[in-house]
C-alpha cells in the first residue's frame, strides 16, 4: 500500500500535486495521519516531482511549509479544546497507563510548559513526536504567540529541506528516503534518552543528593559497589555532576576520543586507499550533477565563513568582548589557540598525507595545495565551536541552544560548500570536523577546569 501510494504521487502533475504536498503534513498533526503515512514522505517527493520539471520548486517549498505549519496549527487549537478528553480515553485503554495516565499526562504538560518553545522546533524533525507535539502544546496551554514562532521556523526549515533532499535526490529518492527516516528514529531515540537522564538529574537536585549517591541506591549498583568498590569509586567521581572533573569532563573526553577514533580511521582508508575513500567520487559527481545557480551562489558565500578571513575578526572580536567586559584574557588565548592550532595541524596533515583534490573541471573556485583533510572543516568547527563554548557559558539553556545551534548550522555549511564547490572529498570534510572536534575537546579540558576552579572559591 506504501508504495503504490509513493508511485500515485510521482504520477500527479501540478496544481494537484502541490495540495497533495500541502495536504500530508497538514493532515500529519491535526489528523494524525503520521502515524500512517509521514508528512517528510510527500514533501520529499514533492521535491523529486520538481527535479522532474512538474511542478516549480519554490512552489512546492511554499506548499510543504505552510501544510507543516497550518497542519501544527490545527492540531495545538485541537489540543487545547480536547486534548485531555482525548487522551484521557485513550489512555484508559492501554493497560500500563490507565492507572497512571493523569500523572503521565501532567509530567507531559509540565515538560512543554518548561521547554514549549524548544520541544514545538525540535519535534518537528523527530518521528512520532511530530504528531503529538502540537496537541500536548495546546494541552499545556502554551501562548499561542510563542508555539506560532517556534512552529513557523521548524515548519520552515523542514520543510524547505525535505523538498530540497528531494530535489537533488531525483531518482535516487528511495536511499534519501529510508536515511531521512532512519535519521528521525535516531533523533527521537536522543530526545528521549535526554528526557530519562534530564529526569534523573531534576530528581537528584530536588532531593539534594549528588548523582553517584543517587545511583549506588539502585540494586545493581549497589551489588557492583560492594564487588569492586575501587572501580567503582573511579567512576562515581566520573558522574559526578558538582565536580570540575566530574560529569562535564567526562562527556568531553568521550567526545575528543571518538573525534580522534574517527580521525584515524579515515586517515588509515585514506593513506591504504580503501573502505571510505572508495565512495569519494561517487559522492562528489552525484552533487557535481545537480548543482544548481541559486544553491552555487549561496556556497561560494557560506564557504568564507570557514576561512582565515572571516575566523581572524570572529577571534578578534569574542576575544576582545571578554577582555573588555571581565579583563580576562583566558577567552582570547583559546579563541587565537583554536585557530592557531586548528591551522598547524591541519597544514601538517596535508602534507604528510598528500591526497590529491578532485578533478579541476568540478573545481568552482581556485584552491591550491592536498585535499586531506579540509581546513575549513577543522578551523571552522574550532573556532565557531570555542565562540559558542565561551557565549553560551552561565547562560540559560534556551539562549544556549540558540548559540549553538548558530554554531552547528555553519560549520555544518560550511562542509557541505566545501564538498558541493567540488574542491573537497566528503571525507576531507569529514575528517576535518573530527580533526576540529578533537582540538576543541582538547582546550575545553583546561577550561572546564578553570571554571570547576572558579567556582569552588
Amino acid at each position: 500500500m506504501f508504495a503504490g501510494i509513493t508511485d500515485w504521487i510521482l504520477s500527479l502533475n501540478g496544481s494537484i500535486a502541490l495540495a497533495i504536498v500541502f495536504l500530508v503534513p497538514a493532515l500529519e498533526a491535526s489528523a494524525f495521519l503520521g502515524f500512517v503515512f509521514p508528512g517528510e514522505i510527500a514533501v520529499l517527493l514533492g521535491g523529486v516531482l520538481a527535479y522532474d520539471g512538474r511542478v516549480p520548486l519554490p512552489a512546492v517549498i511554499v506548499a510543504a511549509v505552510a501544510g507543516a505549519v497550518v497542519g501544527d496549527t490545527i492540531g495545538y487549537f485541537v489540543g487545547r479544546r480536547w486534548g485531555h478528553r482525548i487522551l484521557r480515553s485513550a489512555g484508559r485503554r492501554v493497560p500500563f497507563l490507565r492507572h497512571r495516565i493523569d500523572e503521565h499526562l501532567e509530567s507531559a504538560q509540565a515538560y512543554l510548559r518548561r521547554r514549549g518553545g524548544a520541544a514545538v522546533f525540535f519535534g518537528r524533525f523527530t518521528a512520532a513526536l511530530r504528531v503529538m507535539v502540537p496537541g500536548l502544546a495546546g494541552m499545556a496551554e502554551i501562548a499561542y504567540g510563542r508555539f506560532a514562532l517556534y512552529n513557523a521556523a521548524g515548519g520552515l526549515i523542514w520543510g524547505t529541506g525535505f523538498v530540497l533532499l528531494g530535489y537533488f535526490a531525483g531518482a535516487a529518492w528511495h536511499r534519501v528516503a529510508a536515511d531521512a527516516s532512519r535519521a528521525g528514529l535516531v533523533l527521537l531515540v536522543l530526545v528521549l534518552v535526554g528526557l530519562v537522564v534530564g529526569r534523573v538529574l531534576r530528581n537528584v537536585r530536588e532531593h539534594g543528593e549528588r548523582l553517584p549517591d543517587r545511583l549506588a541506591r539502585i540494586a545493581p549498583v549497589a551489588w557492583a559497589r560492594a564487588r569492586f568498590p575501587r572501580g567503582s569509586a573511579w567512576l562515581a567521581r566520573r558522574i559526578d555532576t558538582d565536580s570540575p572533573s566530574g560529569f562535564l569532563l567526562s562527556v568531553v573526553v568521550v567526545a575528543g576520543a571518538a573525534c580522534a577514533w574517527i580521525f584515524i580511521g579515515l586517515t588509515q582508508d585514506v593513506v591504504a586507499h580503501e573502505e571510505a575513500v572508495l565512495s569519494d567520487p561517487g559522492v562528489t559527481r552525484f552533487i557535481v550533477d545537480h548543482r544548481v545557480a541559486w544553491a552555487t551562489v549561496l556556497m561560494k558565500m557560506v564557504t568564507w565563513l570557514g576561512s582565515n578571513a572571516v575566523l581572524i575578526p570572529l577571534v578578534v572580536v569574542v576575544g576582545g568582548y571578554f577582555l573588555i567586559r571581565d579583563r580576562d584574557w583566558w577567552p582570547a588565548a583559546l579563541m587565537a589557540t583554536a585557530l592557531v592550532g586548528a591551522n598547524l595541524v591541519y597544514r601538517v596533515t596535508k602534507s604528510w598525507v598528500g591526497k590529491p583534490r578532485p578533478p579541476e573541471s568540478f573545481h568552482l573556485i581556485e584552491v591550491s595545495g592536498f585535499s586531506f583533510p579540509s581546513g575549513h572543516a577543522t578551523a571552522g568547527l574550532a573556532c565557531w565551536g570555542m565562540a559558542a563554548l565561551l557565549l553560551g557559558a552561565g547562560r540559560s539553556i534556551r539562549v544556549k541552544i540558540g548559540i549553538w545551534t548558530g554554531a552547528v548550522v555553519i560549520v555544518a555549511l560550511v562542509g557541505l560548500s566545501r564538498i558541493y564547490l567540488g574542491v573537497h572529498w566528503w571525507t576531507d570534510v569529514v575528517a576535518g570536523f573530527a580533526l576540529g572536534g578533537l582540538l576543541l575537546c582538547l582546550l575545553g579540558l583546561p577550561l572546564q577546569l578553570k571554571r570547576g576552579l572558579e567556582s569552588g572559591r
